[in-house]
Parts: C-alpha cells; structure tokens; sequence
C-alpha cells in the first residue's frame, strides 16, 4: 500500500477528513506542502507548532498531584522484587547555570550540604526497611544538580550507606559532573567505588555563548575531565551537548561538534534549550533576542545528527547517539531500549527508585516524587516519613499507554490497538502523507530520518494533551 493510501485507509475509519471524503468520492488526495530539507531531514514547522512533553513517564509530571502519596510509597516499595534501579539527586551545584531548569541550588553553605546528606542517608535506611525482601539493586545513578558539588567522602559514605541497607548485586554505578569542579580527589574515588559510567555538561565550547548562558569552562577542563575519567576504569563517557543557545548558530554548533567528535566520548546527548523563563525565572538572565528562531533550531538539529553519524555514531531515539560499542546502542540494536525519568536507558529493571529531593520513583502502576523543597524533605525524612508529596497512580488505560509511547519512541514501531488507531487517526495522516510515518494493518511505523516529529507522533496518543500546560519545542 502506498503512503497516500495509507493515509486514505486511516481516513476511510475516521470517516471525517477530507482525504477519506476525497477517497470516497473517486477524488485524489490532497498534495502535501513541500517541506525545507536539511541534510536527511525535511522541516514542516506546522508539525512542529505545538509544544509537547519529553515523555520520560505517562502520565508526565505535569499530571502529578499534590498529595501525601507515603502510603502507596510503602506498599509499592513492599511489593518490589528481582532487579531494581535507585537513582540519588542532589541538588547542589558550584555554580548555578542560567539555562538550567533542574531542582538545584548554590553549594555555598556546608550546614546546608550536611544536613542534606544526612537526611539523604536516613531516607536510605527507611525505604531499605520497606522494600520487598527479594529485591536486587542493579543500578546506582547520581545526578542533579551535581553529585560533584559535594565532597568525594562524602560520595563515599552514601555508597557505604546504600552497600549497608540494600541487597545489591554488582550495580552499575553512573555519575553526572561537573568538569568545572572535578577534583582529582574525585578520580581516586570514582576508582575505589567503580563507576563505570559518567556524564559531562559540555553544552557548548563556544566562549561567547557559554558566557551568555552563565557557564563559562575551557575546552581543556573538558580534557581533563575525559582523561581523568578514562584512567580511573570509567568506560562510558556521554557528553551533554545543546542547541538553540543565544549567539548560536550552524557555524557555532558545527566547532562545537568537530571539538566533541575530536574527543570520541562514548555517548552524545543533544538537547534543544527550551527558553521558558516564565516557569524557570534564572532564564530571565538570558537575552531572548540572541535566541535563533525555530527555522535555526531545526537546522542545527539535523546538522548535529548528520555529523554525529557521520562519526560513527549510532542514532538512540529523537536526541541520543552512541558509538557502536557501548551498551546504550546495543540494547537499541536488540530492541531492548527503554526510556525513564533518565532519558533513553539500557536498564531494563521495572522499577526506579528515586532517592533525596525533587527524585521521582517509577513503580508499576505508580508514580511519585519526594518533595521539591529541600528543606521540607528534610522535614519528612526526620520524621519518619516518606517524602513523597507528588504523583499519580496510573489507571490501567494509562498503563496501555505508557507501554504504546515508550515503544514507539524506543524502537520506532508498535503494533497499535484499533481503538488507538482510531483515536489517532486524522492526527496521524499528516505525518503518514509526508512519508514520516506509515501504517500496515495496525502496525505504526516511524520512517527513517523522521526523528524530530517523534515526540508529535506519540503525542496524539496521550489522552491527558488537552492544553494548560508549558512544554519545550518539540526540536
């Protein structure tokens, strides 16, 4: 079946667009608009238009409610077993990255720091009394913020803390840093301890545009850092890379590329800034008008794929890339993706427990996060409680759903329930007539180069999309 008639057999169920009418009547289809190419990939802004979330959960968190959820917290913990994943944020950073919208703040008061981690550690020791007996730690991630923010002993005791209270069967350790304040002490741990993965915030290596978005670093503190991470055992280095920052444009981003490429880090990440300074109030100290426009933004993000291809890098999901080796295109290679609060992961545990403030824990048919405001975490984990202040418990519907989007954007086709399909229909002929997507039977399938529309694709299957909320582009 061609494309056009795909789209005219998805109209022929709806019943209620004017390509089935057209089909019915003996009339051709309607030619689509002709979109700008980029490289491999064609821009059709009015694809693009609508704002749509990231999708690291259905529901998305701007579902949560607040609610005390330490009830449900204790039973979903209870109820873990075989492979679990704990993730540790701590929201503490040197310096404080005008763009950021992450739940951290200025690690300049070391009362603060202290009592954070002492209530981290008590929350450790009380979600380890609650989970299910046969539960198995098999992935440790610290993020934030900047898990470097705090002292290298003191990453040590919660490692300590987390090998006391919890069963844990050789866990792949990750890290997020900072390269601007990564000590050497920090190499020496990261060794002793074995992590194995870790995480730099590169972001750009232009000093006019680093300078704009509060994040001034040498290309040689990037250097270091690598160096230093690959002598103390680590074997996966990704870099944090972003396009759409003031001052930026492809010539900008291309010497950011050569730079990082030149540098062979494991794994790229390549995010677009979402400019949203109504939600994020640090935002206000970028310029808005140095921002590019979203014809810009587009053209930057194929010209990052193509390059990042061209290197040898393999394409994960709408904003990933991976060298062949590495366990993140392995798993994408054997189907065996997955997408959490992380991003596009090789874990494959069913649960994510969050740990400290602002975490989100990923349970089945649950989700709930520990209370954003530091100190009312504190307050919670000193007394007994668990901290989860936020979440929603996902219905079944929501469940089918989750299981439908996470599919679709991790292996780019999913067999589509015919209720589904013609739910989603008359909003997928578009895509469908472009040649961005195509429909056999009820298999929905995402066409190659077709990456920045993935986002807009699973949108139309999410039943919670009716407005109200602020997302990031969707390129």
């Amino acid at each position: 079946m061609t494309m056009a008639g795909d789209a005219a057999a998805i109209a022929d169920r709806i019943g209620r667009t004017t390509a089935g009418l057209g089909k019915a009547s003996g009339r051709s289809l309607p030619r689509p608009v002709e979109g700008e190419r980029f490289g491999a990939w064609t821009w059709y802004p009015e694809l693009l238009a609508r704002p749509v979330p990231r999708y690291t959960s259905y529901p998305t968190a701007a579902e949560f409610v607040d609610a005390p959820f330490a009830e449900a917290q204790a039973a979903a913990l209870a109820a873990l077993s075989g492979p679990v994943s704990l993730y540790l944020h701590i929201p503490f950073c040197e310096q404080i990255c005008w763009y950021c919208g992450c739940n951290t703040g200025a690690a300049n008061r070391s009362q603060r720091l202290a009592a954070y981690l002492g209530a981290l550690t008590r929350e450790i020791e009380m979600v380890a009394r609650h989970i299910g007996s046969s539960a198995r730690v098999t992935r440790i991630a610290f993020g934030g913020g900047s898990p470097n923010a705090i002292a290298p002993t003191d990453f040590v005791r919660l490692i300590d803390a987390l090998t006391l209270n919890f069963r844990l069967a050789r866990p792949v350790l990750s890290l997020e840093l900072d390269p601007r304040s990564l000590a050497p002490a920090w190499f020496t741990a990261i060794r002793g301890i074995g992590v194995i993965k870790a995480s730099l915030g590169v972001q750009t290596f232009d000093p006019r545009v680093q300078a704009a978005i509060g994040r001034v670093q040498p290309e040689a503190d990037i250097a270091r850092a690598l160096d230093g991470l690959r002598k103390a055992g680590v074997d996966s280095v990704n870099f944090d890379l972003m396009y759409g920052l003031p001052h930026q444009d492809e010539a900008v981003l291309a010497q950011t590329l050569e730079t990082a490429v030149a540098m062979q880090p494991d794994r790229v990440a390549l995010f677009g800034y979402a400019h949203v300074p109504g939600v994020i109030p640090r935002q206000r100290r970028i310029d808005a008008a140095s921002l590019p426009g979203q014809r810009t933004r587009f053209a930057m993000a194929a010209q990052g794929a193509e390059r990042l291809k061209s290197a040898g890098y393999a394409t994960i999901g709408f904003d990933h890339f991976a060298l062949p080796h590495d366990d993140m295109a392995t798993a994408r290679a054997a189907g065996t993706l997955r997408r959490n609060f992380q991003g596009f992961t090789d874990d494959t545990a069913p649960a994510l427990i969050g740990l400290g403030a602002s975490s989100v824990s990923q349970f089945p048919g649950l989700l709930v996060q520990n209370d954003k405001n530091a100190g009312r975490y504190r307050t919670l984990v000193e007394a007994g409680t668990l901290p989860g202040t936020r979440g929603v418990v996902q219905s079944p519907e929501d469940r089918r759903r989750a299981a439908l989007i996470e599919t679709l954007l991790c292996r780019e086709t999913v067999d589509l329930p015919p209720d589904l399909l013609e739910d989603a229909g008359e909003g997928l002929l578009p895509f469908v007539e472009r040649g961005l997507a195509r429909i056999e039977g009820t298999r929905l399938t995402l066409a190659p180069h077709s990456q920045p529309y993935h986002r807009s694709i699973a949108a139309l299957f999410d039943r919670w999309r009716n407005g109200g909320h602020q997302f990031s582009s969707a390129v």
